[in-house]
């Protein structure tokens, strides 16, 4: 169940980020992050009250809110990064987050097994290499760059901090739920701000892109609880690699819908990812 739940958070962050590269390209990324994220919070709203699982309150919560903090930020930046682009680039070098969960995992006493390690390596060698060939280039490339690399340390946390907000499913709903309320609230807070001092455009939504950020948001919050249903089950070393696959989805959809070309060495490097997730799910 661990790699089944850890491969579906992959294939839905995988979707959202590709959704989120496309609308920045049109909107500002602070208003995609808040009115996506916004979304996503009634609808998980909805689920608490269905679900009763306000009874789930308690001191764990607190995790939850600081992945509300941190999430904003990884999200905000990863996002203009998707917008300089190309998706099959940038994408990749925003799974390098899996770094922390892993450590924490690690510090926590797992061990996997020699199969599991070397499918760990495989695969973090593998989404590395299909991000590693334009490294060089132009000022917006080297911004790309570190924009993804805030990111992804902003995603591990937010990994590790929501793995460890509930243990069960009604609680987890109220982690996802207060997580998104923290990240409305911390996003509009700056969004404000930014309006106020005029780097950021009023907010300017058409009818017809709701559809594209409801989509965005609701499949990033249906990714986190995924995640932590599959670091619930298994090892998090083993969760947090699976599920940081989701770079191979970015880059397949952007050649798909925008064909985008991926070199050799990318090819080659989303070719290792899907052997050690091989190595990993047999181990």
């Amino acid at each position: 169940m661990t790699a089944l739940f850890a491969l579906a958070t992959s294939l839905l962050w995988g979707l959202a980020d590709f959704g989120g590269g496309l609308l920045t390209r049109r909107t500002p990324a602070l208003t995609v992050v808040v009115v996506s994220q916004s979304i996503a919070t009634v609808v998980l709203g909805a689920i608490v009250v269905a679900t009763g699982a306000w009874s789930e309150t308690g001191p764990q919560l607190w995790f939850a809110v600081a992945a509300g903090l941190v999430g904003p930020v990884a999200m905000l930046a990863f996002y203009k990064a998707l917008a300089l682009g190309p998706m099959g680039v940038v994408s990749p070098l925003g799974s390098l987050g899996v770094a922390v969960p892993v450590a924490v995992g690690l510090v926590l006493g797992e061990r996997p097994g020699l199969l599991q390690f070397a499918g760990i390596a495989v695969a973090v060698v593998g989404v590395v290499l299909a991000g590693g060939p334009q490294f060089k280039g132009a000022p917006v490339q080297r911004q790309a760059v570190l924009l993804t690399l805030l990111a992804a340390f902003g995603f591990g946390a937010v990994m590790a901090l929501i793995a460890e907000a509930s243990t069960t499913l009604t609680g987890l709903f109220l982690a996802l739920f207060v997580q998104r309320v923290t990240n409305v609230a911390a996003g509009g807070a700056a969004l404000h701000v930014a309006v106020r001092r005029g780097t950021e455009a009023p907010p300017k939504i058409a009818w017809g892109s709701l559809p594209a950020l409801a989509f965005v948001g609701l499949a990033d919050v249906a990714a986190n609880g995924t995640y932590a249903l599959a670091a619930q089950n298994g090892p998090v070393t083993v969760a947090a690699v699976l599920a940081s696959l989701y770079p191979v989805v970015t880059a397949l959809a952007a050649r798909g819908f925008l064909s985008e070309r991926l070199r050799g060495l990318q090819a080659a490097g989303a070719g290792l990812a899907l052997v050690g997730t091989v190595l990993l799910a047999t181990g």
